[in-house]
């Protein structure tokens, strides 16, 4: 084990990848069921989805830990499921089972750019202020979503009734329900465990406010899950998208296929950044993709360094999660908060998907644990990770919108991809307003293009 993972090297100890592990998988834990109750809308089988969205994550967070050797999870994206489910199966009208097969497409593209080296260019682009803009941004990122699981940020709409997405006016939560309550106790353990730097304090804060939620009914196992049910539905997801209602369905109408090529597209778009984001504001500011890690990536060939490794793990996941039946399998940045607990090797990426994999046996314990019990976790994983934005100069407003977008902007969308494509754009904005167009990376410029073309589309369809 200490020869395969390099443990020593990396300055960890197998006891802490074990509670990095844990830690991580419990912050993500929710999609296990959050993933079937969206996809399930679509007419897809929950037991199917559930299944799926497991198999997904084992084997994409295996592939990640034993091949890459990094500590980040896989599974189902957030945001990416509800694009799945509200927008192309909805919105635009295709079958779940023509979506999947447009999700495989998706990650066979990610095979390509990152084979073919795109992903490491575009990296290689992004100047240091970015990077570190983007790396602080994924902070507040992962501490708004804390915020946002429990509510404590509530959103009232500008019209009473209306059947479209309309303005609100965010606010904090009245703390008068137990699911606050329980998280106040969770982030107050947090602050605790961390400003004392306790061992293993991020899984202690988890186990120990989930136990406290008991009593107040928060954690509960009422909703049990019958494995023999879902193991009877996964056929119905499993491989559908080589089927009849697969691609021959998807491109039996050629008026069609433009609408396809541009979901497709978005899927892409969305999919590539999220991962690139995680990567960039978790792994440099840690030590994770050291700099020497950095120049073997720049200067080598094949899979050379950790970061070539990973990128391909991430890229290969979301076509196996597409033939198990579910959406975009991602790396989840909820790794950030293992990362927090000291993993720093590919251990804790197989004990993610261990207990990934004992959970679709122990789901109603699994699923027993409410977003309570890790939601303060995540807002001081996020005040932790906020730390790379003191490297920007602030006072230098050139620097300073860029920044602001690629950092702020993120959270305010709710997207890792839309804050880094608001970076980029306004960094091409700036650059060209001082005549310093030229300085600009001609990737940043094609990325950005591209990122205009994406809202320009997604707004006409």
């Amino acid at each position: 084990m200490e020869n395969f993972f390099k443990l020593k090297e990396n300055g960890t100890t197998a006891s802490t990848e074990i509670t990095a592990g844990l830690t991580t998988f419990f912050a993500m834990s929710y999609i296990i069921v959050v993933n079937p109750q969206i996809l399930s809308q679509t007419g897809m089988p929950w037991g199917g989805v559930f299944l799926a969205t497991i198999i997904a994550a084992i084997i994409g967070t295996l592939v990640m830990g034993l091949f890459a050797n990094v500590p980040y999870a896989q599974a189902a994206g957030m945001g990416l499921n509800a694009f799945f489910t509200y927008t192309v199966c909805f919105g635009l009208g295709f079958s779940w089972q023509q979506t999947l097969c447009m999700v495989f497409l998706c990650g066979v593209i990610n095979i390509i750019i990152t084979v073919t080296k795109i992903r490491k260019m575009i990296i290689e682009s992004i100047p240091p202020m970015l990077q570190n803009a983007i790396g602080g941004g994924i902070g507040i990122f992962v501490a708004y979503v804390g915020m946002l699981n429990v509510d404590l940020i509530k959103f009232t709409p500008d019209e009473a009734t209306t059947d479209h997405a309309v303005g609100a006016t965010p606010g904090l939560a009245t703390l008068n329900n137990p699911t606050l309550w329980l998280f106040l106790i969770g982030l107050l353990l947090a602050v605790v465990f961390t400003v004392l730097k306790v061992k293993a304090g991020m899984l202690l804060t988890i186990v120990i406010t989930a136990i406290i939620g008991i009593p107040m009914g928060q954690t509960s196992m009422a909703n049990s899950i019958s494995i023999g049910d879902t193991f009877a539905q996964l056929p119905q997801t499993f491989g559908v998208i080589f089927t009849g209602d697969g691609f021959p369905s998807l491109f039996s109408d050629p008026a069609k296929i433009p609408l396809v090529l541009v979901t497709i597209f978005a899927f892409s778009m969305s999919d590539t950044f999220d991962t690139l984001g995680t990567f960039i504001g978790t792994g440099r500011r840690t030590g994770i993709f050291s700099d020497e890690d950095m120049k073997n990536m720049e200067n080598g060939s094949g899979f050379s360094s950790k970061l070539d490794r990973a990128l391909f793990a991430d890229s290969i996941a979301t076509s196996i999660g597409a033939i198990c039946g579910t959406s975009n399998t991602t790396t989840y940045v909820e790794s950030s908060a293992g990362i927090a607990a000291g993993g720093r090797t590919g251990l804790t990426s197989v004990v993610v998907a261990i207990c990934f994999a004992l959970s679709a046996f122990l789901s109603p314990v699994i699923s027993a644990v409410p977003s309570a019990a890790t939601a303060g976790v995540l807002v001081i994983v996020g005040c932790m990770m906020a730390a790379s934005l003191k490297e920007i100069d602030w006072s230098d407003i050139s620097i300073a919108i860029p920044a602001f977008f690629a950092s702020v902007f993120m959270a305010f969308s709710y997207s890792i991809s839309y804050g880094i494509a608001g970076g980029f754009i306004t960094y091409c904005i700036v650059k060209v307003c001082k005549k310093e167009a030229k300085d600009v990376h001609p990737i940043i410029w094609i990325v950005s293009v591209l990122f205009i073309l994406n809202f320009i589309l997604l707004a006409v369809l």
